[in-house]
């Protein structure tokens, strides 16, 4: 008879102290990596960021006259409310961003769907509507200043208007026309960005939606209403928070459209206020007690939007 000899399992090697210390120093120096891009990133937000912002605010209850700074409290935000430029800078503020949602939020989405409907030459496109985005804001705005918005038949937009046979307009120099004068200019600026989100947000919709949308006898204004806007709800309600808040800092566009103010400070807005205060009246303590009411109003908003948009969820 023969015995299967017995196999006895061996105990498996303890590790050695070696491995151990190998593996743990690998660790701290894979967290303290990490860690030091984390402080670096941390060290620049407090630095540029944070610490502006907190010294604002400090300086908004502070006076500096001949280098002496005395703390004053709210003197400086009682001075800037009664100021008639603050209510005026603040009307205007909200007029451009309210036409500016109208014009530059719905335009890019309706060309995006206008471009993601085309079958051939969608990549020349796509550079075609971006193109306004690569030209320095300023580049542009003199564009449109000089060429687009002179008052004259010789500007672009009054020849199309003499052409059509429409009443010319001055543009710039008229204050009704002025900020819908700037919307024009910001929204063909600044659109093309929003296109090519809204078009790799479009592309990501199934296409079988669309085919049943088509089945049951839809049209291309219910398609659009009932799967491509539920479809990109979110991409939408973001983009419209960052237009209202980016919108509500309106400062390039008059300060080179309409020289600053424009004709009986039609393009005064809250930013170009805050500039007008801290560099051509030296009120540094105004300017920065305009900025913290400005940022209370957008830190509002941005809470009240977000709590809306939640519950909708």
């Amino acid at each position: 008879m023969i015995v299967a000899p017995q196999i006895t399992k061996q105990p498996a090697p303890a590790p050695s102290a070696r491995n151990n210390r190998g593996s743990l120093g690998r660790k701290v120096k894979d967290n303290l990596t990490g860690h030091a891009f984390l402080i670096g990133a941390v060290l620049c937000f407090a630095l540029f960021m944070w610490f502006p912002m907190v010294r604002g605010i400090v300086m908004s209850f502070q006076r500096t006259r001949r280098g002496e700074t005395t703390w004053v409290g709210w003197d400086n935000y009682v001075r800037i409310v009664a100021d008639p430029s603050f209510w005026v800078a603040w009307k205007n503020t909200f007029v451009f961003t309210i036409l500016a949602l109208v014009l530059g939020y719905a335009l890019p989405f309706f060309v995006a769907i206008l471009l993601n409907e085309f079958r051939h030459a969608k990549g020349y496109l796509r550079v075609l509507v971006y193109l306004p985005v690569m030209l320095p804001p300023a580049s542009a705005l003199f564009l449109f200043k000089f060429y687009a918005y002179d008052p004259s038949d010789a500007g672009l937009f009054n020849a199309i208007l003499k052409g059509v046979g429409l009443p010319t307009s001055e543009w710039m120099q008229s204050p009704t026309m002025t900020i819908p004068a700037m919307v024009i200019a910001s929204t063909w600026m600044n659109m093309g960005s929003a296109v090519l989100i809204y078009l790799a947000s479009l592309q990501n919709i199934p296409g079988e939606l669309y085919e049943a949308a088509e089945l049951d006898g839809a049209g291309i204004w219910r398609r659009i209403w009932n799967v491509t806007i539920p479809q990109t709800r979110l991409i939408l309600a973001l983009l419209a928070m960052i237009q209202i808040v980016a919108t509500m800092q309106l400062f390039i566009e008059p300060l080179i459209l309409a020289n600053g103010a424009g004709t009986q400070d039609s393009a005064t807005s809250v930013a170009y206020l805050i500039y007008q205060h801290g560099f051509f009246q030296n009120d540094l303590n105004g300017a920065a007690a305009l900025g913290v009411i400005m940022l209370l109003v957008l830190a509002a908003f941005s809470a009240v939007y977000v709590r809306l948009t939640t519950k909708k969820d």
